[in-house]
């Protein structure tokens, strides 16, 4: 019997979605007074949880520290270490924790301090048997959240390893700089513009940077601004109302709306039309838009990471994109690299691909002959990363069961060597200057690299195979400069 215990529970505790009666979890009581412990127990084991009791908060953190525990329930008085400053403890081993205080003051100022203490909600002194059904409630709805916040905990260190800096493989010096740039800027605020050629991992880069911000545990929504029609990409991106043009049966929240808090990454955002890139440019300027047929203005707190494979300095010359939109994206500019200036991570790239599609299918592969990837390294590889793993998993395929992967097994794109034809010049009988015409061959070879890779420096001397600080003294040296066309 409990006749002599009694309980007030205050105000009533914040009800969470589900409703399912758990069972089986493992509560902790902290009671420095014995009657209070046993009825607690009692309460507990009757509705199917296990229960440890301590007499003290030394005795409590002891257990927390060696058992799984699911709840904690503390009185607050206690000798030594009180119940709110073992709350606080506890949140700092253990922070999805469920806490609840027990007091036998049941003052406003105590619960508001129990609640900043972490506690999840407080029971007052003294106990009685006709509340069994709000102590077993307070108690589940407790427990549910801790296993939701342990859960969404988990959550988000899997999406950290699935979309950290530790996934973009390589360890090449042009991979390091762009990486140091995220790294740097991840937990900023600012518009980011990742730039790079297709299948360099653009949107790998922009992930990398949501999910290592302060904006982590709210949403990234992704728009593929290239693959949406343009009469489609407005409602797409700022939601429409019902009636707003044919088939707008219903209201429909828009990207960005949907992003609040969070990330909206806008891919392909060169082929957007001018139409709307005045309306992206408002929602830079002023965080707010309409949805489409509305006249209500919404506000979105949204970071805004675009990523483009085009040269927009030459389509803002070609009047395909605003200046002003341009500067506003271009707050911080990251440029992924191309697989090709980047040969020393090849092998890298190629055996990570062959052990995570291997392991995908059940299979086992003894990797690369060193000949195999001799030829990976010496291809130029138009579709960058995508197309090396697309290859690796072509050939995982077609070569035969789990030998090495050899030359042969490659396709036969990998065996032709680019040739260069070289227009020489033929000596006339009066003779020339070598020097000169030789000097004059190597201007041009130089400034095709450089028109090729629209004076990339960096880019232009991995062309030619040439340290940058000499293609830097080349130029300087032969007095090329960059003339528009």
């Amino acid at each position: 019997m409990l006749a002599s215990v009694s309980l007030d529970c205050g105000h009533p505790p914040p009800i969470l979605p589900g409703g399912t009666t758990l069972r089986n979890a493992h509560v902790l009581v902290v009671d420095d007074e014995e009657l209070y412990r046993h009825a607690l127990e009692r309460i507990l084991k009757r509705v199917g949880h296990s229960v440890t009791t301590a007499r003290d908060s030394s005795e409590a953190l002891a257990i927390v520290s060696d058992q799984k525990v699911d709840l904690v329930l503390a009185d607050i008085q206690m000798p030594g270490i009180s119940g709110l400053e073992l709350v606080r403890q506890i949140h700092e081993i253990h922070p999805d924790l469920p806490c609840i205080v027990i007091t036998g003051y049941g003052t406003p100022e105590n619960s508001v301090e129990a609640l900043r203490a972490g506690a999840f909600w407080y029971l007052e002194k003294p106990f009685e048997q006709g509340h069994l059904d709000v102590v077993r409630a307070l108690v589940e709805h407790a427990i549910e959240l801790g296993r939701l916040k342990s859960e969404n905990r988990q959550l988000h260190k899997q999406l950290h390893s699935k979309y950290g800096f530790e996934n973009i493989i390589g360890n090449s010096a042009v991979l390091r700089e762009a990486l140091a740039i995220v790294d740097k800027v991840a937990d900023a605020d600012s518009t980011v513009l990742v730039t790079g050629e297709s299948g360099t991992g653009k949107e790998l880069f922009a992930r990398a940077i949501h999910y290592n911000s302060r904006r982590a545990d709210q949403t990234l929504v992704a728009v593929n601004c290239g693959a949406i029609p343009e009469e489609l990409l407005e409602s797409e991106l700022f939601g429409h109302v019902k009636g707003a043009f044919t088939n707008a049966t219903s209201n429909r929240e828009g990207r960005f709306l949907l992003a609040n808090r969070g990330t909206i990454f806008l891919d392909e955002i060169g082929d957007m039309s001018p139409n709307l890139q005045v309306k992206l440019l408002r929602v830079l300027q002023e965080k707010t838009f309409e949805p489409v047929g509305s006249s209500k203005t919404l506000k979105s707190d949204v970071r805004i990471i675009a990523a483009t494979n085009q040269n927009l300095e030459i389509a803002i010359r070609e009047k395909r994109f605003r200046e002003d939109l341009f500067f506003r994206l271009n707050v911080i500019p990251i440029e992924v690299p191309p697989l090709r200036q980047r040969s020393e991570d090849i092998p890298i790239l190629a055996e990570h691909f062959l052990e995570k599609l291997c392991r995908a299918r059940g299979r086992e592969h003894a990797g690369f002959s060193s000949e195999a990837l001799d030829l990976l390294c010496d291809y130029r590889w138009p579709g960058n990363v995508r197309e090396l793993e697309n290859l690796v998993e072509r050939v995982i395929i077609t070569s035969s069961g789990d030998a090495e992967i050899g030359p042969s097994d490659l396709p036969k794109q990998f065996h032709e060597t680019p040739s260069v034809t070289l227009s020489t010049p033929r000596v006339p009988a009066t003779g020339l200057s070598f020097r000169d015409v030789v000097d004059d061959f190597e201007s041009d070879l130089i400034r095709q690299a450089l028109e090729q890779t629209q004076w990339n420096k960096n880019r232009a001397a991995q062309l030619l195979g040439l340290n940058r600080t000499t293609l830097l003294e080349k130029i300087k040296k032969k007095g090329l400069e960059h003339t528009e066309h």
